[in-house]
């Protein structure tokens, strides 16, 4: 790695990685060259630190070319908890380029006193289990997850999404919202009484920015449908931007 700077690949688009880029660039910027990588979804990011390529890689195959086409000496997952595919790439595409990994991930939620918590293995389970638990519904699983419950004919659901999408919400009685987190608890408990809400389904993606609607749920006694977080791919796994700057300085003082 003489004669230039070593360069990370963080695998972005969640408010982890953003203060990933961020710090990294400022703490380790004079020695490291940042690159994120955006999938594009949301029409207008938040500003990154360091550089920024938008779009897919093309697979597995593609990830590993880019990672050798651009020198890339550390690969940093901090991509959303439930993005198991671009994850599973990641850890197969280091693997191939003998690339140094490691996963950033969000501490996982933990049940407390007053939580009314129903687990569920995906996005239908979530679904099947709506109806018995309330009919007022804040839904909160992402734009793409929205069609496992359209056939949800007497439930009335508040979508909160990043951007307003191209297409009608997929849903027979559906109100959107609008924002970007992180999400306080006082607000989020404002919109859960102002929807008279029932009921919230979210994935379980752990982490402090969204933690606000669990405990605005808790608050209210609302119940909660939980689907379960994809297992991550094995290899070496920090919760915090810390820990993840430092092995970042382990590897460049090799």
């Amino acid at each position: 790695m003489t004669g230039r700077k070593p360069t990370l690949l963080i695998i972005g688009g969640t408010g982890e990685a953003l203060l990933l880029a961020r710090a990294a660039e400022a703490e380790l910027g004079d020695r490291l060259r940042v690159i994120s990588s955006l999938a594009g979804r949301t029409r207008s990011p938040a500003k990154v630190g360091g550089e920024v390529r938008v779009g897919g890689f093309g697979g597995i195959q593609g990830l590993a070319d880019y990672l050798r086409d651009t020198g890339v000496d550390f690969l940093i997952d901090a991509s959303h908890p439930f993005s198991a595919q671009i994850s599973h790439h990641a850890c197969l595409a280091a693997a191939a380029t003998a690339t140094p990994r490691c996963v950033l991930a969000r501490p996982p939620w933990h049940i407390q006193a007053g939580d009314r918590w129903h687990e569920a293995a995906d996005m239908a389970a979530a679904a099947a289990l709506v109806p018995n638990l309330g009919r007022r519904v804040f839904l909160s699983v992402g734009a793409r997850s929205l069609e496992h419950f359209s056939g949800l004919r007497d439930s009335w659901f508040l979508v909160r999404l990043i951007d307003t999408p191209d297409d009608p919400l997929p849903l027979p009685q559906a109100k959107l919202i609008t924002g970007r987190g992180p999400f306080d608890a006082a607000s989020e408990h404002r919109i859960l009484e102002q929807h008279r809400i029932e009921l919230l389904v979210t994935r379980a993606s752990g982490g402090a920015a969204t933690e606000g609607k669990i405990d605005a749920a808790r608050a209210l006694g609302l119940p909660v449908i939980l689907v379960r977080r994809p297992a991550p791919p094995p290899g070496e796994t920090v919760e915090t931007i810390a820990a993840a700057l430092d092995w970042l300085a382990r590897g460049l003082s090799r």
